[in-house]
């Protein structure tokens, strides 16, 4: 009895001990919320208005570029896959790889041969466990991502878009990652990214009509100037939607733990209780008995 009570009470105190860590991740995760959450809204001014002058260009224009013009024939495209640095997230990670999943085979069976990207140690590790080649990997950044960050990963998709299939570019970029909806929801999507789809509509545009502009020097020199940064403000905003859901993803996953710590604390405690009870019981068992055994030979 008194081995189990100690062994009850060591479990407790390791009990306790993660209880506290656990609880600290918590409240790290939300405080880094709120700083995500302020850093997505205040990137999505740029990222509308980028789009809004791209689009007055393209209506503008009947011109054919690289990153607009549609490949009928696509053979290889590139698929960037955003995950965390880090674990206990809950099934953050899982679900976008599952997503993945999905968007890898839709490709496969249009014809297509995808080439990944990753970005986060833990898409590096998953499928580099799997023995699956990567186009390129990005680490470090998961939880605060900066704009170079961003830049860094369209730089090395668009280079690839503009080289030809036959010399190893890829004719489509798509990204999956998790769109951050509230601190509950949180929903991995796929996007195409490049090239650009252009739909005619009939619906006036948000934001009004669109500006009417004078190309220096050419709409084809705007396009080039203004369609990387597009793709940057793209990703970027796919980075911090993705720390944004990341970070909701932990404080959930802590939250849970710290709970279910506190459970496991008061049923050990139950036992170590009932441990000590039986013991004590056992003593006094044991005096009367000796006493009776006494009585009994006197």
């Amino acid at each position: 009895m008194a081995g189990q009570l100690r062994e009850y009470r060591r479990r407790i105190r390791s009990v306790q001990s993660t209880k506290k860590i656990t609880r600290a991740m918590e409240l790290i995760a939300a405080s880094r919320i709120v700083k995500a959450k302020a850093r997505v809204a205040a990137s999505r001014p740029y990222a509308d208005e980028i789009t809004r002058v791209i689009s007055a260009v393209a209506s503008q224009t009947s011109i054919r570029h690289p990153l607009t013009t549609e490949h009928t024939d696509a053979r290889r495209v590139a698929v960037l896959v955003v995950t965390s640095d880090r674990g206990l997230a809950g099934g953050y990670n899982a679900n976008v790889l599952r997503r993945t999943g999905e968007l890898l085979e839709l490709l496969r069976s249009e014809g297509k041969e995808p080439v990944l990207y990753a970005v986060g140690r833990k898409a590096v590790t998953y499928y580099r466990f799997r023995g699956r080649e990567l186009g390129g990997d990005f680490t470090g950044f998961s939880e605060q991502p900066s704009y170079d960050n961003a830049k860094e990963v369209a730089d090395a998709l668009i280079a690839r878009f503009v080289e030809s299939t036959d010399a190893g570019g890829v004719d489509e970029i798509h990204v999956v990652y998790t769109e951050y909806v509230n601190t509950l929801t949180q929903r991995p999507v796929a996007h195409r990214i490049l090239p650009l789809v252009l739909e005619a509509t009939s619906e006036p545009p948000p934001g009004g009509p669109l500006p009417q502009y004078e190309f220096e020097p050419s709409p084809e020199g705007v396009l080039d100037a203004l369609l990387p940064r597009y793709v940057e403000s793209r990703l970027y905003a796919a980075l911090l939607e993705s720390a944004a859901s990341e970070s909701a993803a932990r404080q959930r996953a802590m939250k849970s733990a710290t709970d279910n710590a506190g459970e496991l604390i008061k049923t050990y405690t139950r036992r170590a209780n009932a441990a000590r009870q039986d013991a004590i019981t056992q003593e006094i068992s044991e005096i009367v008995g000796g006493a009776d055994a006494l009585a009994q030979a006197s």
